[in-house]
């Protein structure tokens, strides 16, 4: 794998895939888990998103260790690190969960003698739970992800005031 494109870093041009993908599979799988109808229209849909994001993180670690190794190592670098490893735990998770939310919701009968009181009937709710906490956590974890790794590429620079030239507007 390349770790450089026209002069950038590769783990800068991925990790927006994943920063795009998570929050976006993390919308879709909330909206299946809480409202049936969009689970029989889109469950597949958010699923495959989700898979998408799942396969974008190993390669946004990998490029990611790429670079690492190639700076001087920080502690702010180290923390992103850390943080970055532990995201495909819990995507991976919640495509699971969401995965077989939609499956079993196929498969229950909506209607006729007996559909309540299947023992089936009370995997759903429990897969709806999960779903919900699995796409939390992946949120939160996205978000912690991004603001350490701004910090460790941001936390350097210096900003001063604009300069204003008298050939200006």
């Amino acid at each position: 794998m390349p770790g450089f494109i026209s002069g950038l870093p590769l783990h800068v041009l991925i990790v927006h895939a994943v920063v795009v993908l998570v929050p976006l599979s993390v919308l879709a799988a909330v909206a299946v888990a809480l409202w049936p109808a969009a689970r029989r229209r889109f469950g597949w849909i958010a699923v495959g998103l989700t898979a998408v994001a799942a396969v974008c993180i190993p390669i946004a670690t990998s490029s990611g260790e790429d670079l690492r190794d190639r700076l001087a190592p920080t502690p702010l670098i180290r923390q992103h690190a850390q943080l970055g490893d532990q995201l495909l735990i819990f995507v991976a998770a919640l495509l699971v969960v969401l995965a077989a939310l939609v499956w079993f919701s196929r498969r229950l009968p909506r209607e006729g003698p007996g559909a309540a009181r299947r023992p089936m009937r009370a995997v759903v709710p429990v897969l709806m739970v999960l779903t919900v906490g699995f796409a939390a956590v992946s949120a939160v974890q996205v978000i912690r992800i991004g603001d350490s790794g701004a910090r460790a590429a941001w936390s350097a620079v210096q900003y001063t005031a604009p300069q204003h030239h008298g050939d200006e507007g």
